[in-house]
Formats: C-alpha cells, structure tokens, sequence
C-alpha cells in the first residue's frame, strides 16, 4: 500500500546547527556558507558571533546537510576552521537562507 503518510527518510526534514572555530570571520566565511546552502535547497542562516566563532543554522533533508557540513568544515580560502561543533535536531520552519 502506497500513502501521502510514508515519507522516506529525504523527505525529512531536519536542522543543524554548527559551531565553527577558527579563522572564520572577514573571510567571506558567511557568504562562502550561504552560497553552498542555497545551491543545496537549505535554509537557515550564518550568524557571526561576539566570540569570534560563526554559528550555521540550517534546515532541510538529512542528505543535504551533510554536504553542506562538508563545506562548512572546509570554509573558503582565505579561511581556517579550527573546530566544528555539531547539533542535530527538528527543523522548525525556517525560510530562505541569511547571513548576519
């Protein structure tokens, strides 16, 4: 039996949120990210914080942001990531992809 109900697991969406460390602000790090995620379908957004880090948020299929993981790991570059801290978790509806 065939059902709307029966969603594989690329029809999930979920969220993941980085943490990255390292040389990652004024670099073209956020813009780096956002391109990747649209090209991916995802959104969310990169956000640099007062610590020196960027947080990505981003929400779409599973498959998805584990490319897009990729690439935030790697950065552009002029970057250097140090460290990637990583949280999945429910994707809460979030449209488009931004920087901040």
């Amino acid at each position: 039996m065939c059902g709307m109900s029966e969603a594989t697991s690329s029809d999930r969406r979920e969220r993941l949120t980085a943490l990255v460390r390292g040389r990652v602000q004024a670099v073209g790090y956020r813009a780096f990210v956002q391109r990747h995620a649209r090209d991916l379908g995802v959104a969310g957004h990169a956000e640099n914080l007062p610590d020196g880090r960027v947080e990505v948020m981003a929400e779409g299929p599973r498959e998805a942001l584990e490319v897009l993981l990729v690439h935030v790991r790697n950065g552009p570059t002029h970057a250097y990531v140090d460290d990637v801290e990583v949280v999945w978790g429910e994707a809460g509806g979030a449209r488009g992809f931004h920087t901040y």
